[in-house]
């Protein structure tokens, strides 16, 4: 906001580079006001031919004679996840460390050869890119999700090491299987309330690593259900009614507690029959129904909004 009027009156020139949507920092007015330009992050080759020049580089403080192949840096850049500064990072340790274990390379006579396993070390761990306060936070819960409602389980333990891998709480993934559970699959397998809650359970019990194996079988699980949004469309639906009203609908009288003799003798629960007295009659009939006069035809369950080929529990 106080950048806003010097920047609309040309006072302020705004350049910024951030590795994150600039959605996330920044107010739509300002934004509106900005040619956002995306630079998409380094490819494998692109990383290869940064680390070659860095080997090539006669400034450089690396050695002068080393030997590592295109496969060795191929594979570095692929675990750096484009992160150039941290395969340079990685390959000057690597190199440091095969220095320190190959004794023929004291003299300085011989190059240095480097091999994957020294990549691996000085990389330390895989630079997968996953921020928990950013964009690929969301997009990557988001590609799960979206991979379990699609039933493809194969995705959906890709995108679920990806968090959990980079340190994602495991909490966090089990309380959107938990969403998930009711809000995808429902009551086409109930079952799968009862796996995710198991999930998440453990997740708070136990913890990582030990409760990985345990979050990916609720994950294949849900992935592999029949699904049905029947009863998230019908609570949305219902609570959208509600929010449209200006005022409360009284409870109707004939479904109202009676506690006691002067509520009993104004009208309350007055016609209501015990349904197993009544042979277990179902829903409202003409004349009573269990919704206020103004709203008694209202419908938000629909019980055939499921996957083709499977049904609802209960019947």
């Amino acid at each position: 906001d106080t950048l806003l009027p010097h920047v609309e009156s040309g006072l302020i020139t705004l350049v910024g580079a951030t590795t994150e949507n600039p959605s996330f920092s920044l107010n739509s007015a300002l934004l509106s006001r900005c040619r956002v330009v995306v630079l998409n992050k380094l490819g494998t080759k692109s990383t290869v031919s940064i680390l070659k020049a860095a080997l090539a580089n006669p400034l450089s403080s690396l050695p002068e004679k080393v030997e590592v192949s295109d496969a060795v840096l191929s594979g570095l850049a692929s675990m750096t996840d484009g992160d150039a500064r941290a395969a340079l990072n990685a390959l000057e340790l690597a190199i440091n460390m095969s220095k320190s274990q190959n004794q023929t390379s004291k003299n300085g006579n011989d190059p240095v050869v480097v091999s994957a396993e020294m990549t691996e070390k000085g990389l330390q761990r895989t630079s997968l890119l996953y921020d928990r306060a950013g964009e690929e936070h969301y997009n990557i819960i988001s590609a799960l999700h979206k991979s379990m409602r699609a039933g493809d389980a194969d995705a959906a333990l890709y995108w679920l090491a990806r968090m959990l891998e980079s340190g994602e709480d495991a909490r966090y993934v089990t309380r959107r299987l938990v969403r998930f559970a009711s809000e995808d699959v429902g009551l086409a397998d109930p079952m799968a309330l009862l796996q995710a809650t198991a999930a998440h359970t453990a997740a708070e019990k136990i913890g990582m690593p030990e409760c990985d194996v345990i979050v990916a079988q609720a994950v294949v699980y849900l992935a592999r259900a029949p699904k049905s949004v029947a009863v998230y469309k019908a609570y949305k639906a219902a609570k959208s009614l509600m929010k449209g009203r200006t005022s409360a609908d009284p409870v109707p009288l004939h479904i109202r507690n009676a506690p006691t003799k002067l509520m009993k003798t104004i009208g309350y629960k007055e016609g209501y029959v015990y349904p197993p007295d009544n042979n277990y009659r179902r829903g409202s009939t003409e004349g009573f129904s269990f919704l206020p006069p103004n709203i008694e035809n209202a419908h938000f369950f629909k019980e055939e909004d499921v996957e083709p080929g499977h049904k609802l529990y209960p019947e």
